[in-house]
């Protein structure tokens, strides 16, 4: 079982999440025009935070996370909340082939910071937006380690926005345009997330 597995039950008590969640729903808002005619993919989904404050907004939506347990908390919330067209997916964006569905809009939550391979998690991101399609991102921006110090981590400590974007432009996406969406507490202070969104032109 992963530290995601085990916590699964107990993510959505606390109340940062879902704010951060409805935040970065309102700075995605803001800069895309979303439309229920639009497909959407959230990679790293969790219980579905995110992907419920945007679906009244979006047409059919997959939410994929490699966790088991967040899995099995997302598709409990899918059946008691009676909403159709959002379609639990386990997938290892590193590990696993790619679902041949093409989508409109994908978005992330905290999610690639926490893989390895950034250059293939954006390939692999690139390759599932259709053309024109949209990606947004929001994560950390670069800290000093201290988010993480709780937990055994060894994932990234946020990203600089300059060499994130020249990373996004390696893997193909253009139009790139970053802002500040949310400060998250933790540890006895705020930690800045950006909203990357690029294009797929």
């Amino acid at each position: 079982m992963t530290d995601f597995d085990s916590r699964a039950r107990d993510w959505d008590n606390d109340p940062i999440r879902g704010e951060r969640a409805r935040a970065v729903a309102e700075a995605i808002r803001a800069r895309v025009p979303l439309s229920q005619r639009m497909t959407a993919f959230e990679y790293g989904c969790g219980t579905g935070l995110l992907s419920f404050a945007l679906q009244p907004f979006l047409g059919p939506i997959t939410l994929a996370d490699n966790s088991a347990g967040m899995l099995a908390v997302l598709e409990e919330k899918i059946t008691a909340s009676g909403v159709r067209d959002m379609t639990p997916l386990k997938l290892d964006l590193i590990a696993d082939p790619l679902p041949p569905s093409r989508f409109d809009l994908i978005y992330t939550l905290l999610t690639l910071h926490h893989i390895h391979d950034t250059n293939k998690a954006l390939q692999g991101l690139y390759t599932l937006l259709d053309r024109p399609g949209v990606l947004c991102i929001a994560d950390l921006d670069q800290e000093d380690g201290s988010f993480h110090v709780d937990s055994e981590f060894d994932g990234h400590n946020g990203f600089d926005r300059d060499e994130l974007t020249r990373k996004l432009l390696e893997a193909g996406f253009a139009n790139i345009h970053f802002s500040t969406c949310y400060e998250t507490p933790k540890n006895a202070r705020l930690y800045p997330l950006f909203l990357a969104v690029a294009e797929k032109r």
